[in-house]
C-alpha cells in the first residue's frame, strides 16, 4: 500500500496506486462474492426516469438508491432483490480506518460499475443526515477523467486522471464540492476482463 498522499486542491486528497495489484485483486473478488447476492442495477434519476449509464449496487447497513418515484435515499434493502446488502469488505473498513480519521465507521459502500463509455454529470454527495465524515473512494480497472469543483455549482473546475488502485477523499471544505466522471480510458487496465471501471465510494449516513 503507498501511503503517499497529494493534495489537489482544499479538502481533495489523493493516494495514488494505494493498492497494490494484489489487493485490487482481493477487492475484487469481495467485490464479486457481494454481488452474488446483490447484483448490479441500473439506477433511475428521480421526477424523469432516465436511467443513469453507470449500474450499481451496494454494501453495508445502508446503501444509496434512486428512482423515479421516490428519488435519492439511503435504504437497507437491494431494491430489487429486497435483500440486506452484503457486508461491507473489511479490506475497505481498515481503509476507512486507517484514512478517514472519523470516530465511527462508514455505513454505506457504493459499488459503481462504469463501462467505457459511461459518464458521471456533476454533483454533490449530500443525502446523508450529516457532512463531517469524509467521502472515501477506491478506483478500480480502466483510468477515468474525474473533476472537481467547488461547492457551488457552475464555478471553476479541475480535471485529474484516477488509476486502478488509486484512493481519493473529499474532506473538509470539499466534502460537498460538486464531482464527476467525465469519461473513461479504455484498455488503460487488465484487471477486469470485460473492460470499464469500478468505483467504491465509503460514506457515513448517520451522525451518531
Amino acid at each position: 500500500m503507498n501511503p503517499t498522499v497529494e493534495i489537489i486542491r482544499d479538502g481533495v486528497k489523493l493516494w495514488p496506486g494505494y493498492f497494490d495489484l494484489p489487493a485490487q485483486q482481493s477487492l475484487l473478488q469481495a467485490i464479486r462474492s457481494g454481488t452474488e447476492s446483490a447484483p448490479l442495477f441500473t439506477p433511475k434519476m428521480p421526477r424523469t426516469g432516465k436511467e443513469m449509464s453507470v449500474r450499481m449496487t451496494n454494501f453495508g447497513s445502508l446503501g444509496w438508491v434512486t428512482d423515479k418515484e421516490n428519488g435519492y435515499r439511503y435504504q437497507a434493502m437491494h431494491p430489487v432483490s429486497g435483500e440486506p446488502w452484503p457486508e461491507i469488505p473489511d479490506l475497505l473498513l481498515n481503509l476507512w480506518s486507517d484514512l478517514a480519521d472519523y470516530p465511527h465507521p462508514p455505513e454505506a459502500c457504493l459499488v459503481n460499475y462504469y463501462d467505457d463509455a459511461a459518464k458521471m454529470g456533476l454533483h454533490q454527495d449530500r443525502d446523508e443526515e450529516q457532512f463531517e465524515a469524509p467521502v472515501l473512494s477506491v478506483s478500480l480497472g480502466n483510468d477515468c477523467l474525474f473533476r472537481v469543483g467547488g461547492t457551488s455549482r457552475g464555478g471553476k473546475t479541475q480535471s485529474f486522471r484516477l488509476r486502478s488502485g488509486d484512493v481519493m477523499m473529499l474532506t473538509n471544505e470539499a466534502r460537498l464540492a460538486f464531482h464527476g466522471v467525465d469519461r473513461i480510458y479504455p484498455d488503460t487496465s487488465p484487471l477486469l476482463k470485460q473492460g470499464g471501471r469500478v468505483n467504491l465510494t465509503l460514506r457515513r449516513v448517520t451522525a451518531g
